[in-house]
């Protein structure tokens, strides 16, 4: 079976939360007969949307886990993945668009540009895919799609230009003007199937005009036959305009807008056009893999079929038949029965059973060309590996994993519990890099880690439902950090003498704050005061020095250790002198350098009715937040500001009882910052007390 991979397209769909994401995937299924009937993302008939395959996804309406499907529109073949626009799972995202060549950013005619559709273009940007804007919910109340593309253009800084025009808003929403071939396209029928090109009516023929030629203007910047045609007043072909369009787009340096209503069913048909037209297919997007034979060196991968085949795992989902691994084929294609090697395990393995994924259906196939989305069976293999054939060692660059902020004590009720608890944890880890576990060495007890409340508690209940595990939770755990404020000067000596040789080693030098990353090790060391095979010695010790602080236990960062000095003796001086010299010397100075406490702080947007601006603004401060901004857009207004996580737990809970349950936030971790004197002494103590407890 062959696929014309030019028209093969790879796409995502990206936005803010509640921006429409999962409903518009529901109609592209249904538009494109892969679907026969559309279900509500909260539908009444207890359904829930196709891609929503969790029943924890169904009950809160949102999304959890990417999801990916096929779909075939006018001869081109779409890969399409729906991805979740919490910011708890931004992991699902960053997968997604590390293997994706395209978008569609979705965003709201009422909400327009939101804290989470900047975090989407900021990933969309790191991974250099091209995207096209889709204003949904053009029937909401106060839609205004012309100021939602000025936002693209101010808040995102994106060549944010129209290709369509609106014909009536919010309820008299009918249809869209196509500024290219200066048509007015309706949908009619119950569902909008049925699509029909009328004139552009009287009234809106003047905008129609001016906004084509705004768009003109802008394309005319990627083709020179446009531009003196444009100039001269001549007619344009809309094959030259579409052309142009594509060209800037795959650039990154413009975005076609579209427009239309995913709930009434109207601009979906010629959004899935506009994905055909200006979106790129696998051979017009560069990849590179390094060549781990030789140095490294950066490859530009080739998506043709009769290459050596190149394929990355970007995602793991542990079904009822076994692991499954979602691997994107960049060169070469995948047959069952091959052989390939998982070049960061070293491992080779036969190609067993290969599917095509439909959200939670599978249809098997026998083969998957360059540039498809497949899954694969029975793979051991971590997210993020790389799979060659015909004898190459290549590694794909991982994608982006942002550290854990908050952490959670998790204890089973009972036997049977702490058996599923383990399987559970062990499955979730694999799955998710931004979800961790370890075993508190001090108080014994399972701690997870994850991106936020949200995140710990979908997995906490997914324990439940799936595993029939019940565990009790502890409270809420902020990972701080330790630092120093000053720079402190050591000089220690190690010795031992027990019959026979002893340990020896002398270490001198100072600490100093390093603002450039959280460690910095310095070898200054003249005349071999330390001989060269011990220097590493010094390094792996100040590294075990900053696993745990004096203050409150917590790691160590944004600090300098320079060695300058030392002494070593002909018998008695080894590797673990100068690891435990390194870490004498490191302590010794530690409390020297006054050290004090840092908490992330979170990057936080509230979003309501501005009645209620002084309730959101009120409860910012309560919680130690400073505001940064704060805009108000009609009766909406949207507050920036920054907070300590600790103090934001049981937000939600509160923000709804101030604001009648008409706001919402989101927040993401933004940095570490230093924790007031007095709640800083406040740990100290709790610290000091529960060390006393477990000594005794």
């Amino acid at each position: 079976m062959s696929i014309d991979i030019t028209k093969m397209r790879n796409i995502g769909i990206s936005a803010h939360i509640d921006s429409g994401k999962t409903t518009l995937s529901e109609r592209i299924l249904f538009y494109s007969n892969k679907i026969h009937a559309i279900h509500e993302v909260r539908g009444k008939d207890g359904v829930g949307a196709t891609m929503d395959h969790m029943e924890l996804e169904r009950e809160r309406g949102i999304t959890i886990q990417s999801a990916a499907t096929q779909v075939e529109w006018k001869e081109h073949t779409i890969n399409l993945i729906d991805t979740p626009g919490h910011v708890d799972f931004t992991i699902e995202v960053e997968r997604s668009l590390r293997v994706l060549d395209g978008a569609v950013l979705v965003l709201c005619a009422v909400g327009g540009v939101q804290s989470q559709s900047i975090t989407v273009d900021r990933q969309l940007k790191r991974y250099h895919v091209p995207r096209i804007a889709f204003i949904n919910k053009c029937d909401r109340t106060g839609a205004n799609p012309f100021k939602v593309k000025n936002q693209l253009r101010e808040k995102l800084g994106l060549n944010a230009v129209m290709i369509q025009i609106p014909i009536g808003l919010e309820d008299k929403l009918e249809g869209v003007i196509d500024l290219i071939t200066m048509k007015a396209v309706y949908f009619d029928g119950d569902q909008g199937t049925d699509i029909r090109y009328a004139e552009i009516p009287p009234h809106l023929k003047a905008d129609a005009e001016k906004y084509r030629e705004e768009l003109l203007d802008a394309v005319s910047m990627y083709s020179d036959e446009l531009a003196e045609l444009f100039l001269s007043g001549e007619a344009v072909p809309e094959e030259l305009i579409r052309q142009s369009i594509r060209k800037g787009t795959l650039l990154e340096q413009f975005v076609p807008v579209m427009l239309g209503s995913a709930y009434k069913n109207k601009g979906i048909q010629t959004l899935l056009d506009g994905v055909n037209y200006y979106l790129p297919n696998p051979t017009e997007v560069k990849n590179y893999a390094l060549d781990l034979d030789n140095n490294e060196e950066r490859k530009e991968l080739l998506a043709g079929d009769k290459n050596a085949t190149i394929a990355l795992g970007f995602k793991l989902e542990d079904g009822q038949y076994g692991q499954l691994t979602y691997v994107r084929i960049y060169q070469g294609s995948l047959k069952k029965g091959d052989e390939l090697l998982n070049t960061r395990a070293r491992k080779k393995f036969k190609v067993g059973r290969l599917v095509r994924m439909h959200s939670d259906n599978m249809e098997d196939i026998n083969e998957a060309t360059p540039g498809d989305i497949v899954a694969l069976f029975g793979i051991d293999c971590a997210s993020g590996d790389t799979f060659c054939g015909g004898g190459l060692n290549y590694a794909m660059t991982s994608m982006f994993v942002p550290e854990p902020v908050i952490s959670l004590a998790i204890t089973p009720k009972d036997k049977k519990s702490a058996d599923q608890m383990a399987k559970a944890l062990n499955r979730f880890t694999k799955e998710d890099p931004t979800f961790q576990t370890f075993v508190d060495p001090e108080s014994n007890q399972t701690i997870i880690k994850g991106m936020g409340e949200l995140h710990l508690e979908v997995y906490v209940e997914r324990m439940r439902r799936e595993y029939k595990c019940d565990v009790d939770t502890g409270k809420p755990q902020v990972a701080y950090r330790e630092a120093i404020t000053r720079r402190a000067e050591f000089n220690y000596t190690h010795k031992k003498q027990t019959g026979g040789s002893g340990q020896y080693g002398r270490v001198a030098g100072y600490m100093e704050p390093y603002a450039d990353g959280d460690y910095e090790f310095v070898d200054n060391i003249k005349g071999g005061a330390i001989p060269t095979e011990f220097i590493p010695s010094c390094d792996k010790g100040f590294k075990e020095a900053l696993k745990r602080g004096s203050l409150i236990g917590f790691p160590i960062v944004n600090i300098r250790c320079v060695i300058n000095d030392g002494q070593s003796h002909p018998v008695d001086s080894s590797d673990i002198a100068f690891q435990l010299a390194a870490i004498g010397a490191f302590r010794e100075a530690y409390n020297k350098a006054k050290p004090c406490i840092l908490e992330p702080i979170m990057k936080v947007s509230v979003e309501g009715p501005t009645e209620f601006q002084g309730n959101i603004f009120a409860s910012i401060n309560q919680r130690r937040g400073i505001i940064s901004a704060s805009t108000e857009d009609g009766s909406f207004s949207r507050v920036e500001a920054e907070v300590p996580l600790s103090e934001m737990f049981g937000y939600s809970t509160a923000l709804r009882s101030l604001t009648q349950g008409k706001a919402e936030f989101t927040m993401e971790f933004e940095k570490y910052g230093k924790v007031p004197q007095s709640i800083s002494e406040a740990l100290i103590k709790d610290y000091e007390e529960k060390r006393k407890k477990e000594q005794r």
